[in-house]
């Protein structure tokens, strides 16, 4: 499997190009995707799925256009729903953009099997109440969205965040994996499970 990263919108938000063979899924296109479309065309790839960690604006800038350009159908959480009729949504805030429409298909938590690979969709609210975390256990990666960043957290001011929350995602559900796991977040560099849980100073006692 092969991963390749992509900092896009206006906030530079990190997207993932995931591929495997000649299949592909890109998740959280924060912006305009004509570098992705690029690639793909390049590498001969077929995107199957636009997933999205959670619904903020920032991370789905480019879903419409991703979907138009590909016919890839776009799975997210109903959960995050109601964000999408607020500026952190919808667009707007801090004269951000809006938000293009686009349809979704329900993501719910469970193992699915994408790309031929099994992947479990985590629920890791707190950032949002519908954030999810996918977890490739075969590639020991989990695409964490904006819970956790290399020595840092997601925001909880927002729209139905919540730190207590947000910490006990982080805890019962990240910090519970392989310390080797690689964690790819929506915004900086990447870093591991074990790194985070060993230095991350917001969970240091």
């Amino acid at each position: 499997m092969n991963i390749r990263s992509y900092a896009l919108g206006p906030l530079m938000t990190n997207g993932f190009l995931v591929s495997n063979g000649t299949q592909a899924l890109f998740i959280d296109p924060g912006g305009d995707p004509a570098p992705v479309l690029e690639d793909l065309r390049k590498a001969g790839l077929t995107l199957k799925h636009i997933i999205i960690t959670h619904l903020h604006c920032d991370h789905i800038y480019g879903a419409a256009a991703l979907t138009k350009a590909t016919g890839a159908p776009v799975l997210a959480n109903p959960e995050d729903e109601f964000l999408m009729g607020t500026e952190v949504g919808g667009g707007g805030l801090m004269g951000l953009p809006m938000v293009d429409n686009f349809e979704y298909e329900p993501l719910n938590p469970g193992v699915l099997k994408l790309l031929d690979q099994p992947v479990e969709v985590l629920p890791t609210p707190g950032h949002t109440p519908g954030s999810v975390s996918l977890y490739f256990k075969d590639q020991g990666a989990v695409f964490v969205g904006d819970l956790l960043f290399k020595r840092s957290i997601g925001r909880t001011d927002f729209p139905g965040g919540s730190t207590p929350t947000l910490m006990d995602s982080v805890r019962e559900r990240i910090f519970t994996l392989p310390p080797e796991t690689v964690v790819y977040s929506g915004h900086g560099p990447e870093t591991t499970v074990g790194d985070e849980h060993l230095h991350n100073p917001f969970f240091q006692e």
